[in-house]
Order: structure tokens, then sequence, then C-alpha cells
């Protein structure tokens, strides 16, 4: 949970750092299968970065600098996280509460949800890093007009656009969503972090992708015993029963 509700639940650096503390321990955690950030209280995911530290953490190159890495680090941990991720959005999901929402593996919104990525209206400029997982997510087309204007979007716009997957009515987004994740969970571990994987290599370019990875991979279900727990459940029409393993 992103937790600072009095600021709109604005990022802090502790904020970040914790993000990609909880992102590896998610990781290594064997009972985990789905993680979904969301954030305290109704009224936003994250208003964005905090901008009260910004004279601390932006003051020169070399904390801004600093600040970057971190920042990276974080958003990098989610990215790398072995199991799928869902944002939980309601309220506003703005500059750094996006990014986040869009390191995510999917995004399902409230009907009040809004969005913006605002660094026209701040003066400051994004690097590469942060533009490509956006351009990538719904094309140079849309992303363009999300970081021209820097205007709110309505949660409409955002699923039209391809920024969320789902918008549900406000006061069902929380069952919506464990619903979802339950449906994920349900599945064969293994499976879903093969799969996971394999859209991740997809997105590389060419030269960068670990297709002995993906090989291993689909190799370790073929041989695990939840391939034989799914082919039993499938023959004695039962629920499968998965471990993981």
């Amino acid at each position: 949970i992103l937790n600072q509700p009095n600021k709109r639940n604005a990022i802090s650096l502790e904020m970040w750092q914790g993000i990609e503390s909880a992102a590896e321990n998610f990781s290594n955690d064997n009972e985990v299968r789905v993680v979904v950030l969301s954030g305290a209280g109704d009224k936003a995911f994250s208003a964005g970065a905090d901008i009260s530290q910004f004279e601390e953490n932006r003051a020169s190159k070399e904390a801004t600098d600093h600040y970057n890495q971190t920042v990276m680090a974080t958003l990098d941990a989610l990215d790398h996280l072995n199991k799928p991720t869902i944002a939980m959005i309601q309220g506003f999901c703005v500059g750094g509460g996006a990014s986040v929402a869009t390191h995510c593996d999917l995004r399902i919104a409230a009907e009040n949800a809004r969005f913006a990525i605002p660094p026209a209206k701040l003066g400051l400029a994004y690097r590469w890093e942060d533009v490509y997982p956006l351009v990538q997510l719904i094309g140079p087309t849309f992303a363009r007009e999300i970081l021209y204007t820097g205007r709110l979007f309505t949660a409409a716009e955002a699923l039209q656009m391809g920024l969320v997957n789902r918008v549900v009515p406000i006061g069902e987004l929380e069952s919506y969503v464990a619903d979802y994740a339950s449906t994920i969970a349900g599945n064969a571990p293994l499976t879903v972090h093969a799969i996971k994987q394999t859209i991740q290599e997809t997105l590389k370019d060419p030269q960068d992708r670990n297709l002995s990875l993906v090989e291993e991979l689909v190799n370790a279900c073929f041989a695990s015993d939840d391939y034989r727990e799914g082919r039993a459940a499938f023959m004695e029409k039962r629920k499968p029963n998965f471990k993981g393993r």
C-alpha cells in the first residue's frame, strides 16, 4: 500500500525505497502468488512524487542523480518481481504514481480514477527510461497526448488508450480485484512465471532477449509436479491443486 493519504499518497524517497524492498521480499516469498498495489484511502492511488522533498532531493545534480537512481531501482524491482502485479487504482494516479502503475503487469481502475503525467506543467523533463515504458504500453500517439497536454484523463479515456485493463464501479473495485487476483493465484505458479518472463523477453530488443532462460522455464513446467497435477485434474474433472513445484 502506498501510504501517505494526507498527501494523496505522494511518494517520498523513503517510500520509493520501501516499494523496492517489498518487491524483492515478495519475489523471494514462495507463498506469494500475486501482488496487488493500492493507495491508502479513497482519494488517490498516488498523486506522484512528494514535491515537498524536491528542495532537498533535487537541489543539485548529485542529489538529483541519487534520487533518480532510487526511483529507477524501484521500478526495475517491480519489473523483475517474479509474480504477477496488479495496480488497483482509485482517485488520482499522477506522475510517479502513474509510473508505478505502468510498471505493474495489470491495471484495474475505479470509475473515479484520474490519470496524468504532467512534467510539462512543472518545467522538468523525463528521461528515456521514464518515457519508454509508457510508449511501449500505449503507443507513441497516446503517449504524446498524455505528455504534451499534462491534463487529467478519465478512467474511460485510460481504458480506451490501453492504459488500464478494466474499469469497474467504485464500490466493486476491491472485490473485483480480489476475484481477479484469486483467479491468477489459482493457476500453476511456474506456468504464470514462465508466461511473465516470456512476455518480458518479447518486449526487449532481439539481441537482448534471453531465450535460453525462457526455454529453461518452459522445460521446468513440463517437468513439474504441477504439470502432472494439471493433467490428472483435467482427466478427473476436478479443480487442480497447484503447489508451485
